[in-house]
């Protein structure tokens, strides 16, 4: 008998999971117990045949092997490895009591070649948080999992190997801790400053990435709601550690996390097609995965052509764009994504696009216009906190020699903003403006006397509703910030007035 460590995933969560393995005489049989699925029911013949390749003696035996605790679903092919330690362990060709120093984890190839794997920096996190010595997992994970400070991470390439260096025959070098550490300067393809004309969109979405409020780009094809949409990185503050660690997790735990992503703290983007499924925007699945909205935690969500989405797609939005997480149930567990992201949204305002366009005229019906119109619903639209014309840019302006401000003096204005609302919001649960609370509003949004007077007047002559009331608010408190103003003055209510101007 021996008992090896390994884990499995829930969410983005590690999992420890005990494989017990007993071999005994009988008829020749192999048999895994405790919730396996399918590719993990499949990892006997990848690990017998491994074993077999890799110069141990073939197992010619009853075989029992139990992953406790037995009511956590087992799926993937992370338990091929740690089995086949399991296996040998047993037979005494692996020293059991050095082996369960680890948490062990690596697909198997026929031929004992190693192979990456889900989840290696939540299994990583987790063996830390129970004690063990380290983590042995494939060679193409270590990049994520020596993100984990405090425990030794080694690579393997083969199970030969590994079975070396488990019996002290081969020594295995720690990989080097703090990759996130290394500061290294993204540089991107594009700026602020190749953006003709359109300083009132620029200055709305500065507001929005400053305060992190959704925000609905509308105007007429052409008109730059994607160009604008794509520079938004180049303005987004770097996430700080526990950031970067939790966007990691998602990332990691999806099978996606890369190599060289893991050397800068650039916030992720996200620009999923219109033609993705529910569950690959919110997540879901037979067994859960991260949809785009958690991709994009502590980044940006960007849907183009945003009325060409499904609308279950659309309403599925609205309780993550709420909570800043994404649970998913199933009949015996449940599973909670982060999903606190930026929503950039970009919509045409009618079918043919160019509904109160001045360059062209529209060709649609006013039923066509209202129909097109209604696909923004009340909730949604309750969820967006800008939303802002973005018009025709002028011939004058594209001829021009003259581009806007850079992504870098933006960005700066950005950072002071962010810094300030981290010390705002210190004690609250929420970090942004745009994540501000109703009670958070009463608090924070504090107007001088001159624009107490301004925001009344307002609110009786243009009619706004109880629903941008709020809005509007957490709007003003961004321009504020930006502005380094402790009170919110006229000019801000204003301003905030201004940029929520649209067609819906």
């Amino acid at each position: 008998m021996s008992k090896i460590y390994s884990a499995a995933l829930n969410g983005i969560e590690g999992k420890i999971i005990e494989i017990e393995t007993d071999i005994s005489y009988g008829l020749v049989a192999f048999h895994i117990v405790g919730l396996p699925d399918n590719a993990v029911k499949e990892a006997k013949v990848r690990v017998m045949s491994a074993i077999k390749n890799s110069g141990f003696d073939t197992i010619q035996k009853k075989i029992t092997l139990n992953l406790a605790p037995a009511d956590i679903r087992k799926d993937g092919t992370g338990f091929d490895l740690p089995i086949a330690i399991a296996l040998l362990s047993a037979l005494g060709a692996v020293s059991e009591k050095r082996a369960q120093e680890f948490l062990i984890a690596g697909e198997l190839s026929l031929f004992g070649d190693v192979r990456d794997i889900y989840g290696a920096l939540p299994m990583a996190l987790k063996a830390k948080e129970v004690g063990l010595k380290g983590v042995i997992i494939p060679k193409d994970n270590i990049y994520e999992a020596s993100l984990v400070d405090g425990i030794s991470v080694y690579g393997v390439s083969t199970l030969e190997e590994t079975v070396m260096f488990l019996n002290g025959e081969l020594d295995l070098e720690v990989a080097e801790p703090h990759y996130f550490a290394k500061e290294r300067f993204y540089k991107y393809d594009f700026d602020f400053e190749e953006v003709k004309g359109q300083f009132l969109a620029r200055r709305a979405i500065e507001i929005a990435v400053a305060g992190q409020h959704n925000i609905a780009l509308i105007g007429a094809p052409g008109s730059g709601k994607t160009m604008l949409a794509r520079r938004v990185p180049t303005i987004l503050p770097k996430m700080s550690f526990d950031e970067m660690m939790e966007t990691l997790k998602i990332y990691s735990a999806s099978g996606i996390a890369k190599k060289k992503s893991l050397f800068y703290r650039e916030r992720p983007y996200r620009s999923p097609h219109h033609t993705i499924s529910d569950v690959g925007l919110i997540g879901g699945g037979i067994h859960p995965k991260a949809g785009e909205i958690s991709l994009a935690h502590n980044g940006v969500l960007f849907l183009d052509e945003f009325f060409e989405f499904k609308p279950q797609a659309l309403e599925g939005l609205r309780q993550p764009l709420e909570d800043g997480e994404v649970t998913i149930s199933r009949a015996n567990y449940n599973v909670t994504f982060p999903a606190s992201t930026m929503l950039i949204a970009a919509m045409n305002p009618c079918p043919c696009g160019y509904y109160g366009d001045t360059t062209q005229q529209c060709k649609c019906t006013q039923f066509e216009i209202a129909k097109y119109q209604k696909k923004l619903s009340g909730p949604v639209s309750d969820r967006i906190d800008i939303m802002i014309q973005v018009p025709s840019v002028k011939y004058e302006s594209l001829i021009s020699e003259t581009g806007g401000e850079s992504s870098e003096k933006i960005r700066e204005r950005v950072i002071k903003a962010y810094n300030i609302q981290k010390d705002r919001y210190i004690n609250e649960k929420y970090d942004f403006n745009g994540k501000m609370s109703a009670s958070g509003i009463k608090k924070y949004c504090i107007l001088t006397s001159e624009a107490k007077k301004f925001w009344s007047f307002a609110l009786q002559k243009l009619n706004i509703s109880a629903r941008r009331y709020g809005k509007t608010l957490k709007v003003a408190r961004t321009i504020a910030d930006l502005d380094n103003s402790k009170s919110i003055e006229s000019n801000h209510i204003s301003e905030a007035i201004q940029i929520q101007a649209s067609f819906f």
